[in-house]
């Protein structure tokens, strides 16, 4: 049985990624509907020593973010025009008020500070779900994540980077150490990405037991 179809659903109502916890439920719950367990079998939630905190993005976290993206570009009449990548050889991808990057977003794109602001917001959620989802479950401080958060939203890179294996596997030390090798765009370092990652690095060291 694909079972994918109902955790995209269930994920869309919720607007965030799962916990470890939440799956062990949902995939319960389908088994007993389908026949696959005994209506007698032991509940996930009933066998787990302990249950995920769920996670928000906190306002260090937050601070961190804008202090770095910043809402770039703002025209006489107030609004913000869309610029390219500075760092990249091509200016891809073209960003947009908190660093906002996607469809809908290239050269000619002007949104009001609303828009900007609002499109943060959003983003905000999305990235802090994904890195929710990221950790499955790891034991996580506020520090810690917000820390996380700030690198994925920069980098997009929460799902295939050795810090969030290391992170998960409780290596919080050799974690920090994988900040500073984020700092490259085309190749290339970047003096602001050695100085955002350092942040980042501070920050989640801070959390760190």
């Amino acid at each position: 049985m694909n079972r994918q179809p109902i955790f995209d659903t269930v994920r869309d109502l919720i607007g965030r990624g799962f916990m470890q916890a939440e799956v062990d439920r949902i995939d319960h719950a389908i088994d007993l509907a389908t026949g696959g367990i005994a209506a007698n079998a032991p509940h996930p939630m009933k066998r787990a020593t302990s249950v995920p905190k769920a996670f928000r993005l906190g306002p260090r976290g937050k601070a961190l973010i804008r202090k770095w993206e910043g809402c770039h570009k703002r025209r006489a009449d107030g609004r913000y025009d869309a610029y390219p990548d500075p760092g990249s050889a091509d200016g891809h991808p073209w960003t947009i008020g908190w660093g906002s990057t996607g469809p809908g977003i290239a050269k000619g794109t002007v949104w009001t500070r609303a828009q900007c602001d609002a499109r943060f917001d959003a983003d905000l959620q999305r990235y802090a779900a994904e890195v929710e989802r990221a950790l499955e479950g790891a034991p996580t401080t506020q520090a810690q994540f917000d820390a996380l958060v700030s690198f994925h939203y920069n980098t997009g890179a929460i799902f295939r980077a050795t810090l969030t294996k290391k992170h998960r596997a409780g290596d919080h030390a050799g974690a920090t150490r994988e900040f500073a090798r984020w700092i490259y765009n085309d190749r290339r370092p970047l003096a602001g990405l050695v100085r955002r990652r350092r942040e980042e690095a501070a920050l989640f060291s801070s959390g760190s037991s």
